[in-house]
């Protein structure tokens, strides 16, 4: 087996603003295998200033993998506990090697029989009119569920934006969820939550910076709207520290970046422990290519979790690739009738 990777360059549409900064491009690196005249592609979603595995050293790893493909994937996954954007390149590469078609890593109705997932519309930080231009577009486009980035504007005229939509739409009719980056301080953290949750917020993710653990447990037995996980999560590499992660803070929910926490099996892991202690999960991208999106998309529909996902990112960038996946009146939709461009893998090989 050969392997080899790839750096890939992702241009944004549009600058997208959040509490940790305003992105324009996301660097991004592809794991590709070839055996016996077939290739298998995974991404490699390293996310710059927020992954654990931003390290000097990544590209220096990625070389070891493409040294040692010859072990086991599972001892390769071992290996690389402390990379998880590597591990699920590695993973779906070699989903990807053994399946017939390249693209088609979990064979169900989402890519066979038309089924869709329910997802959320994401609303980017910027000044009032970008956001409110953005809100008007998603309800237009038929979301029920919208997620709002909050945390860059004055936090009064958030909450007017909030309170305007709700002053439209009930709360069965439109689910509002917002993710504050940790943008709040543990001493006004409450008091926001409070004022948010006038609004029938269903959830927020991260109201405070990852590691203040205590805080964050007390925030969550006090809060007065739920409480999902994100970056939290990052970081966190064994069982035992998961475990007892979700044991000490007891959040009401959590949500799993398969590029963040390790792939497909470090996502599983995370859900096998929310289940066991009745926390809610959904799964997000954390802005892939549409090689990474294809991936987590195909994987949660299997999961069979009926609430909406964080996965329609596939259209913010210039530079991404033609796929089948497409979102319309709120859902991702994988085509029969859209394919690949044509020597994808090919092409990135060059």
């Amino acid at each position: 087996m050969k392997a080899t990777y790839k750096k890939y360059n992702l241009i944004f549409k549009q600058a997208s603003g959040t509490s940790r900064g305003v992105l324009t491009n996301k660097e991004t690196w592809f794991i590709i295998l070839e055996e016996n005249g077939k290739k298998g592609i995974g991404e490699c979603g390293l996310f710059r200033g927020l992954s654990i595995d931003d390290v000097p050293e990544y590209e220096k790893k990625l070389k070891w993998v493409v040294a040692n493909i010859h072990l086991r994937l599972e001892i390769l996954l071992e290996e690389l506990i402390h990379f998880p954007s590597i591990q699920f390149g590695l993973e779906q590469a070699f989903l990807s090697l053994n399946s017939e078609d390249s693209f088609s890593l979990f064979p169900s109705n989402f890519i066979n029989n038309n089924a869709s997932i329910p997802i959320n519309g994401l609303i980017w930080m910027g000044d009032e009119d970008f956001m409110l231009k953005q809100i008007e577009e998603k309800l237009q486009e038929g979301f029920n569920c919208i997620k709002l980035k909050i945390g860059a504007i004055d936090f009064s005229k958030e909450l007017a934006l909030i309170e305007s939509i709700r002053k439209k739409f009930t709360p069965k009719e439109i689910e509002l969820r917002v993710d504050a980056n940790g943008a709040f301080t543990v001493e006004e953290a409450l008091t926001k939550l409070k004022q948010l949750a006038q609004f029938k917020i269903h959830s927020i993710e991260q109201p405070i910076k990852q590691g203040n653990i205590l805080d964050m447990k007390v925030l969550c037995n006090s809060t007065p709207l739920p409480i999902a996980l994100d970056e939290e999560l990052i970081g966190v590499f064994t069982i035992a520290e998961k475990e007892k992660l979700l044991q000490t803070i007891k959040p009401q929910y959590i949500i799993l970046k398969p590029s963040l926490v390790g792939g497909f099996k470090g996502s599983l892991e995370w859900i096998t422990l929310a289940e066991k202690y009745n926390v809610g999960w959904w799964v997000t991208s954390a802005l892939e290519s549409n090689i990474g999106l294809n991936a987590i998309a195909q994987w949660t529909y299997t999961l069979s979790n009926k609430m909406p996902q964080g996965l329609g990112t596939g259209a913010l960038f210039t530079n991404n690739f033609t796929s089948p996946l497409y979102v319309e009146n709120g859902k991702l939709f994988h085509s029969k009738f859209v394919g690949w461009q044509n020597n994808l893998i090919e092409d990135l090989c060059i």
